[in-house]
C-alpha cells in the first residue's frame, strides 16, 4: 500500500480522534482507513494507538511516529510542488479490473484509445468475473456493471449499460415468440449466476415489473451465456453492447420491445478521492466521456 497515504491516514486519525471521523474527512471507507492504519502499525513494528470503545489515544511510540509522519508529509508536499512545475501530463501504470464481457465489448478499445492519447501511461488489465478486493488484489480501479454497489465503496458512475432480451431464430421457430415479459416465465431462460438468476426486472410504461425465470443452463460468464444463446439454447438477457452486432446480422432477435430491462450503471470503484494520481483522474474522465458517447 502507498505509505504516504498511510501516513496521512494515521495523522488524520490522531488529529480527529477516531477512525470514523478520519474516514469522513478523507472521503474513504471505514474499512480502508482501518487497512491503512494496520499498514502503518506493521511498517512501524508497534501499536500506535490505545483503543477503547469510545476513543483512541496515541501510544508513546505513536506520538514519536506522529512527529515523523508529519515531517514526511511536509517533505512529500514539497516534492509535489516541484513535480507540478513540469508539464501536467498523466504518466505511470494503472491496474484495472473488469469482467470478460466488458473487456471484450468496450473497455479494451477504450483503454487503447486512452493510451494513444497519453503515451506516458500504461495499463495492466485484469479480466475477472468475480468481485475483486482492491487492496488484496492490488487493483487501482475496478469497473463494475451493477445497481447495487456497497455503500462503503468510493465510486463514480461512468455511464449506463442497457440490456436486451434476445434469442436465436432457431429457438423461436421451435418454441414460439414471447409477446411480453410475463411470457418469459414459460420459456427456457439462460441466466447469469452473479445477477438476476431467478428474477428479471423490467420497466413497462414507467412502472417496474419483475418476472420469475428459469432454465436448464446458467453460467458465471455472460460471454458464455451469449454463445449458448447463439446456439439456440434459450432466451437470454444480454448487455446491448454484447448483443447488438448479432441482432444487426440476424443471428439474434430482440424480444418484448414494450418491456425494457432495467438499465444498470457502469461504475468505476477505487480506494479514495484524496491525493488521486493524475493517471486515475484522467482515466475516470476519459471513461465517462467514452461510455457517454458510445451509449452502450
Amino acid at each position: 500500500m502507498d505509505r504516504i497515504i498511510a501516513a496521512q491516514v494515521f495523522v488524520t486519525i490522531a488529529e480527529r480522534g477516531s477512525l470514523s471521523s478520519a474516514a469522513e474527512l478523507l472521503d474513504m471507507s471505514r474499512a480502508m482507513v482501518t487497512r491503512y492504519l494496520a499498514e502503518m502499525e506493521n511498517w512501524s513494528g508497534t501499536r500506535l494507538f490505545h483503543r477503547t470503545t469510545r476513543r483512541i489515544n496515541l501510544t508513546s511510540a505513536g506520538e514519536a511516529t506522529l512527529v515523523r509522519c508529519r515531517d514526511m508529509l511536509a517533505l512529500a508536499e514539497q516534492m509535489s510542488a516541484v513535480s507540478n512545475t513540469e508539464k501536467d501530463e498523466p504518466r505511470g501504470i494503472l491496474r484495472i479490473a473488469c469482467s470478460q464481457a466488458l473487456a471484450q465489448d468496450s473497455l479494451s478499445a477504450a483503454i487503447a484509445a486512452y493510451l494513444r492519447q497519453y503515451p506516458r501511461t500504461a495499463v495492466e488489465l485484469r479480466v475477472d468475473n468475480r468481485t475483486v478486493n482492491l487492496v488484496e488484489d492490488r487493483i487501482d480501479l475496478a469497473i463494475r456493471i451493477t445497481n447495487q454497489l456497497d455503500p462503503g465503496l468510493i465510486a463514480r458512475r461512468l455511464g449506463d449499460c442497457p440490456s436486451v432480451i434476445c434469442a436465436s431464430p432457431a429457438y423461436l421457430k421451435e418454441h414460439g415468440i414471447p409477446k411480453n415479459a410475463e411470457d418469459l416465465a414459460v420459456h427456457n431462460c439462460l441466466t447469469y449466476s452473479y445477477f438476476g438468476k431467478n428474477l428479471w426486472n423490467f420497466e413497462r410504461a414507467g412502472e417496474p415489473l419483475s418476472v420469475p425465470v428459469s432454465g436448464n443452463f446458467s453460467a458465471n460468464d455472460s460471454v458464455v451465456i451469449l454463445r449458448a444463446t447463439l446456439e439456440g439454447a434459450g432466451i437470454a438477457m444480454q448487455p446491448v453492447m454484447s448483443a447488438a452486432p448479432y441482432i444487426a446480422s440476424g443471428q439474434l432477435v430482440a424480444l418484448v420491445p414494450k418491456d425494457k430491462p432495467i438499465t444498470l450503471g457502469i461504475h468505476g470503484v477505487y480506494m479514495s478521492r484524496q491525493n488521486q494520481a493524475l493517471i486515475m483522474r484522467s482515466m475516470l474522465d476519459f471513461l465517462t466521456q467514452w461510455f457517454g458517447a458510445s451509449k452502450v
